[in-house]
Protein backbone atom coordinates (compact mmCIF):
# COMPACT_ATOMS: atom_id res chain seq x y z
CA UNK A 1 0.00 0.00 0.00
CA UNK A 2 1.57 2.88 -0.84
CA UNK A 3 -0.52 6.20 0.35
CA UNK A 4 -3.08 5.52 2.90
CA UNK A 5 -4.26 9.29 3.80
CA UNK A 6 -3.30 12.67 3.51
CA UNK A 7 -1.47 13.91 6.21
CA UNK A 8 -2.14 16.96 8.07
CA UNK A 9 0.12 19.91 8.05
CA UNK A 10 0.33 22.12 10.93
CA UNK A 11 -0.85 25.29 10.34
CA UNK A 12 -1.42 28.32 12.31
CA UNK A 13 -5.33 27.92 11.41
CA UNK A 14 -4.81 25.26 13.30
CA UNK A 15 -3.53 27.05 16.99
CA UNK A 16 -5.86 27.94 19.31
CA UNK A 17 -3.68 30.44 21.23
CA UNK A 18 -4.07 27.95 24.70
CA UNK A 19 -0.58 26.53 24.65
CA UNK A 20 -1.89 22.81 27.33
CA UNK A 21 -4.44 22.45 24.17
CA UNK A 22 -1.74 23.37 21.11
CA UNK A 23 0.95 21.74 22.35
CA UNK A 24 -1.43 18.24 22.67
CA UNK A 25 -2.77 18.96 19.32
CA UNK A 26 0.31 19.05 17.93
CA UNK A 27 1.15 15.46 19.39
CA UNK A 28 -1.85 14.15 18.27
CA UNK A 29 -1.47 15.49 14.45
CA UNK A 30 2.03 14.27 14.66
CA UNK A 31 1.02 10.76 16.12
CA UNK A 32 -1.72 10.60 13.19
CA UNK A 33 1.03 11.39 10.26
CA UNK A 34 3.03 8.43 11.96
CA UNK A 35 -0.09 5.92 11.70
CA UNK A 36 -0.47 7.17 8.28
CA UNK A 37 3.02 6.26 7.36
CA UNK A 38 3.51 2.89 9.47
CA UNK A 39 -0.03 2.47 7.89
CA UNK A 40 1.29 3.14 4.22
CA UNK A 41 3.71 -0.05 4.95
CA UNK A 42 1.54 -2.65 7.15
CA UNK A 43 -1.89 -2.09 7.62
CA UNK A 44 -2.36 -5.68 9.40
CA UNK A 45 -5.03 -5.96 12.02
CA UNK A 46 -2.55 -5.81 14.94
CA UNK A 47 -1.25 -2.68 13.43
CA UNK A 48 -4.52 -1.23 13.05
CA UNK A 49 -5.43 -2.80 16.73
CA UNK A 50 -2.41 -1.05 18.17
CA UNK A 51 -2.43 2.82 16.68
CA UNK A 52 -6.05 2.62 17.58
CA UNK A 53 -5.24 2.46 21.10
CA UNK A 54 -2.30 4.46 21.09
CA UNK A 55 -4.37 7.29 19.33
CA UNK A 56 -7.78 6.66 21.45
CA UNK A 57 -5.27 6.71 25.26
CA UNK A 58 -3.87 9.90 24.31
CA UNK A 59 -7.12 11.11 22.51
CA UNK A 60 -8.71 10.56 26.37
CA UNK A 61 -5.87 12.07 28.38
CA UNK A 62 -6.32 15.26 25.75
CA UNK A 63 -9.90 15.41 26.56
CA UNK A 64 -9.23 15.15 29.94
CA UNK A 65 -7.10 18.19 29.45
CA UNK A 66 -9.77 20.00 27.81
CA UNK A 67 -12.16 18.89 29.82
CA UNK A 68 -10.63 20.34 32.99
CA UNK A 69 -10.13 23.81 31.41
CA UNK A 70 -13.62 24.35 30.86
CA UNK A 71 -14.24 23.33 34.22
CA UNK A 72 -11.90 25.75 35.88
CA UNK A 73 -13.14 28.48 33.72
CA UNK A 74 -16.99 27.76 33.80
CA UNK A 75 -16.99 27.21 30.20
CA UNK A 76 -20.62 25.25 31.03
CA UNK A 77 -21.75 27.91 33.18
CA UNK A 78 -20.69 30.64 30.24
CA UNK A 79 -21.64 28.93 27.55
CA UNK A 80 -23.66 25.97 28.39
CA UNK A 81 -24.45 25.01 24.83
CA UNK A 82 -20.78 25.09 23.32
CA UNK A 83 -19.92 22.87 26.06
CA UNK A 84 -22.39 20.57 25.75
CA UNK A 85 -21.64 20.32 22.13
CA UNK A 86 -18.03 19.96 23.35
CA UNK A 87 -17.94 17.51 25.72
CA UNK A 88 -20.82 15.32 22.95
CA UNK A 89 -17.99 15.42 20.61
CA UNK A 90 -15.43 13.99 22.88
CA UNK A 91 -17.69 11.10 23.61
CA UNK A 92 -18.98 10.40 20.21
CA UNK A 93 -15.69 10.10 19.26
CA UNK A 94 -13.94 7.83 21.93
CA UNK A 95 -17.64 5.50 20.99
CA UNK A 96 -16.29 5.57 17.36
CA UNK A 97 -12.68 5.02 18.00
CA UNK A 98 -13.88 2.00 20.64
CA UNK A 99 -16.73 0.72 18.19
CA UNK A 100 -13.44 0.62 15.04
CA UNK A 101 -11.27 -1.59 17.88
CA UNK A 102 -14.40 -4.11 18.66
CA UNK A 103 -14.88 -4.37 14.79
CA UNK A 104 -11.26 -4.92 14.33
CA UNK A 105 -11.13 -7.61 17.31
CA UNK A 106 -14.36 -9.32 15.40
CA UNK A 107 -12.31 -9.79 12.38
CA UNK A 108 -14.26 -7.00 10.88
CA UNK A 109 -11.98 -5.57 7.65
CA UNK A 110 -11.65 -1.30 8.43
CA UNK A 111 -9.10 0.24 5.73
CA UNK A 112 -6.43 1.94 7.01
CA UNK A 113 -7.77 4.53 4.66
CA UNK A 114 -10.94 4.84 6.24
CA UNK A 115 -9.92 5.26 9.64
CA UNK A 116 -6.82 7.78 8.88
CA UNK A 117 -9.46 9.87 7.19
CA UNK A 118 -11.97 9.81 9.81
CA UNK A 119 -9.31 11.00 12.21
CA UNK A 120 -7.81 13.25 10.49
CA UNK A 121 -11.35 14.93 9.56
CA UNK A 122 -12.67 14.68 13.25
CA UNK A 123 -9.42 16.34 14.73
CA UNK A 124 -9.40 19.28 12.04
CA UNK A 125 -13.03 19.59 12.22
CA UNK A 126 -13.34 20.16 16.46
CA UNK A 127 -9.94 21.89 16.55
CA UNK A 128 -11.49 24.68 13.83
CA UNK A 129 -14.62 24.70 15.29
CA UNK A 130 -15.31 23.43 18.40
CA UNK A 131 -11.60 23.92 20.24
CA UNK A 132 -11.42 26.96 19.15
CA UNK A 133 -14.62 28.42 20.68
CA UNK A 134 -13.68 27.17 23.91
CA UNK A 135 -9.97 28.67 23.60
CA UNK A 136 -11.76 31.81 22.39
CA UNK A 137 -13.42 31.76 25.88
CA UNK A 138 -10.27 30.70 27.66
CA UNK A 139 -7.87 33.59 26.76
CA UNK A 140 -11.38 36.36 27.58
CA UNK A 141 -11.29 34.48 31.27
CA UNK A 142 -7.94 34.85 31.41
CA UNK A 143 -7.51 38.41 30.23
CA UNK A 144 -9.97 39.39 32.64
CA UNK A 145 -8.44 37.77 35.38
CA UNK A 146 -4.92 39.45 34.88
Amino acid sequence: MSTVSQQIIWSGAYATGVSEIDEQHMILVHTLNEAAVTLADDCSHETLESITQDLLSYALYHFETEEELMQRYGYSEGVEADAEQHLAQHRDFAAKVVKVRDDLKSGITITAGDILDFLNNWLANHILHTDKKLARFIIAKRSTSN
